[in-house]
């Protein structure tokens, strides 16, 4: 990227500073427009530049240290060095890198004096280069949420997490029919458990198949509980919590009579046109799933949680929030778990998931369920599918999964899944 490169920049710029700054998440500043006043190359550029900044956030404040006698600057002129590092360390031309930034840096009144320390740090970065870049350590996560799940898995799981973070995910697919033969078509990989997972995919809508519906977006790990219900024809199910409606559809493609709720009305807009592309039916409500009735033979609870399973897609994630909000989450989830079994019919089954790391949002809150209910039942013969390591199981009864798991093929989102059924 060049000089001529200078929107992206800005808009990258503004990126970090809403997510770092301001808590705000990746996703609801693009959803809210804050790309819209870019072209399409741009604004993917855009992203891009500002996910790799997150990415390797810890990397790039590393090497920028040594270059600060006392205090790091303001976080607006981090920020512009921060992806300075980024661009010079992946190779791009230092000349158009540095004035951009100096630029970006001299804009704002109040930081305009440190363009000179801006202009002289970039170019001796720039003299470093992408080999100082990969002698550094594996960036690490902020440290309000690293040191919870060191606590609950260990350094050594913690280290291979921040590996996966920091390479990304590639783009897995959920095939309505063989996925050998999608694999073939888009030039991917069967993975054990049945997505296919392709590598530098580029755009979604242009891959093959999309147009005729043959699959959707949908990470490995985030297609397993469903897979797990082991679902069948007639099978009356409920998702709560449904968009964006990668498990309705998998539901619905297994033959079930699927209900989809979600308490977003453009939420549930994408569930239904994600249903039209596919040619797959189900009956759409928007509600708050606390306030739907009825009996059905089971019902799929993916409960609002951290997402924290999904910081290889999400790295904004570890920025934008702060774990102050994980307490009422966890409350949420306990009083989700026990309206869910308000609607299952006598013998019905409960998929509780959450795409969270935490235990206290998984592994607890089914051991506390047990206790509330003593009467329910884990089914620990649901984690007998394709694909599942036996390690994943965990002690009482649900499959835990990690970042780091599948690290030859390049990892997965952690989540955790148990199957619940009622007497």
């Amino acid at each position: 990227m060049s000089q001529t490169g200078l929107p992206p920049r800005r808009a990258a710029h503004h990126l970090l500073e809403q997510i770092i700054g301001e808590g705000r998440l990746m996703a609801e500043l693009i959803g809210g427009g804050a790309l819209d006043h870019l072209a399409n190359d741009d604004r993917a550029r855009a992203q891009r530049l500002a996910t790799d900044a997150l990415r390797g956030l810890d990397r790039a404040d590393r090497m920028l240290k040594p270059y600060f006698k006392k205090a790091a600057p303001p976080e607006y002129v981090m920020n512009a060095l921060r992806l300075g590092v980024i661009e010079l360390t992946g190779g791009e031309a230092a000349h158009g890198v540095v004035n951009a930034y100096v630029e970006i840096v001299g804009r704002n009144q109040r930081t305009a004096s440190m363009k000179g320390m801006t202009n002289a740090v970039l170019r001796r970065i720039a003299e470093e280069g992408p080999t100082a870049w990969n002698k550094r350590p594996v960036p690490l996560m902020p440290g309000w949420l690293r040191q919870p799940l060191v606590a609950a898995w260990g350094r050594p799981a913690m280290d291979a997490m921040d590996a996966a973070h920091f390479a990304g995910a590639q783009l897995d697919l959920t095939c309505k029919g063989d996925p050998a033969v999608v694999a073939e078509k888009v030039g991917g990989v069967v993975l054990p458990t049945g997505s296919v997972r392709v590598a530098d995919a580029g755009q979604v809508s242009q891959m093959a198949g999309f147009a005729e519906g043959e699959w959707w977006v949908q990470d490995a790990a985030a297609a397993i509980p469903v897979k797990m219900l082991k679902p069948t024809a007639g099978m009356t199910v409920i998702d709560l919590c449904a968009a964006p409606g990668g498990k309705t559809m998998q539901l619905a493609a297994a033959g079930a009579k699927v209900t989809a709720v979600d308490i977003s009305q453009g939420r549930i807009a994408r569930v239904t046109e994600n249903l039209a592309r596919v040619k797959l039916t189900a009956e759409v409500i928007v509600a708050d799933a606390m306030q739907v009735e009825g009996q059905y033979d089971a019902v799929l609870l993916d409960a609002p949680c951290s997402a924290t399973g999904t910081i290889r897609r999400h790295p904004d994630l570890p920025y934008a929030k702060d774990g102050s909000e994980f307490a009422e989450l966890i409350e949420q989830q306990a009083y989700m778990i026990d309206h869910a079994l308000s609607l299952l019919k006598p013998g019905g089954k409960l998929v509780y998931c959450t795409c969270s790391l935490l235990p206290d949002e998984g592994e607890v809150q089914i051991e506390e369920a047990l206790e509330r209910h003593p009467e329910l039942v884990i089914d620990k013969d649901a984690a007998n599918i394709a694909g599942i390591d036996p390690e994943w199981t965990t002690y009482e009864g649900g499959v835990r999964l990690r970042p780091d798991f599948w690290p030859e093929l390049g990892g997965m989102d952690g989540f955790y899944i148990a199957v619940l059924t009622k007497p």
